[in-house]
């Protein structure tokens, strides 16, 4: 449990954590590619499932959305197509490559290279707060971990789009990663880095049930970047929920922290689906969206607005067992 892979990972939330696993792990990373003109969105999630089952289930993947549609792959690839470092963000899948360089992908829907032209800028990982999970990150019986490698970057290069040239010069990206033994069994999670009243400014954030000694618990964790600072709002930095609501068509969600106070709301639109780790499988769950549009305000302890505007190309994921994760 305590395996140097494990202290190393947890460093290193960009690189891959499964060193030495052969049953009951997963690892996804989540590269959102997005063209200067907003037109062409996708989700290319590269990852491997390793099954409890002796490895009869197992297998790599390459996950695809077209947020301008809905439409969604799953491609899936043996284990020895796949091959990830331990110390960097670089996988290969088949004659896919993803580094800090960018993404090469031979896919049928998606062919050529999308280059990250400038650096990437990961949560920061402290010694005493490794990454968006804070300490919890170095807690090793958690169910899933979670870690952003970038939240913003340049984009350069084009892609064959079903055989249609794009280019993606002057878009913007996106990348995080999960990885454990599953996904939690009620989450909502969002992002937009397209906020229209500050180009800069980038919002991750997530709540979700978390299985932990005794019983389980409601986590959440929000990072708001903006004005040269990241801002946030998580259950290990003493934030607090004012209002969680989530409707059929609609999530609204207030929180307030030492950097102030949050308040988000997006309607629910329709997406496509994609598949999730359970403990047995790579399952199949609801709708994922990069058509969401986000409504962020944040004001300060005097109630200054610091940031108020919309969070275009939003992606989000509202799943599982609502009714629990709004109980506990």
């Amino acid at each position: 449990m305590f395996s140097a892979g494990f202290f190393r990972g947890i460093f290193h939330p960009e690189a891959f954590h499964g060193d030495g696993k052969t049953s009951d792990f997963f690892e996804g990373w989540y590269v959102k590619l997005v063209s200067a003109d907003q037109k062409q969105r996708w989700a290319v999630i590269p990852g491997v499932f390793l099954g409890q089952d002796g490895g009869k289930r197992s297998e790599a993947f390459i996950q695809v959305l077209d947020g301008s549609t809905g439409r969604s792959w799953y491609h899936r690839f043996e284990l020895n197509d796949f091959e990830a470092a331990n110390d960097r963000f670089e996988v290969r899948i088949g004659n896919n490559h993803f580094s800090a360089a960018g993404a090469t992908l031979d896919l049928p829907q998606l062919k050529g290279t999308v280059t990250f032209d400038t650096a990437f800028d990961p949560w920061p990982v402290k010694p005493l707060s490794p990454g968006i999970m804070g300490w919890f990150g170095a807690v090793p019986f958690m169910e899933c971990f979670h870690g952003i490698v970038s939240f913003g970057h340049d984009l350069g290069g084009s892609l064959q789009v079903e055989g249609k040239t794009s280019s993606f010069a002057g878009g913007r990206g996106y990348i995080e990663t999960d990885w454990g033994k599953a996904f939690p069994s009620g989450y909502v999670w969002l992002h937009s880095n397209h906020i229209d009243t500050n180009p800069d400014a980038s919002l991750i954030g997530s709540v979700a049930i978390i299985p932990w000694i005794g019983k389980p618990f409601r986590g959440f964790i929000v990072g708001l970047k903006h004005s040269g600072k990241l801002h946030r709002w998580t259950t290990y930095n003493g934030a607090k929920e004012l209002e969680l609501v989530i409707t059929d068509s609609h999530v609204s969600w207030r929180l307030e922290s030492p950097d102030g106070v949050l308040e988000l709301s997006a309607d629910r639109v329709r997406g496509g689906l994609l598949h999730a780790p359970i403990r047995t499988e790579m399952h199949q769950r609801v709708d994922e969206t990069l058509d969401a549009v986000i409504r962020i305000k944040h004001t300060d302890k005097n109630g200054n607005v610091l940031l108020e505007g919309n969070g275009m190309v939003g992606a989000m994921e509202v799943y599982g067992d609502l009714q629990r994760l709004l109980a506990i």
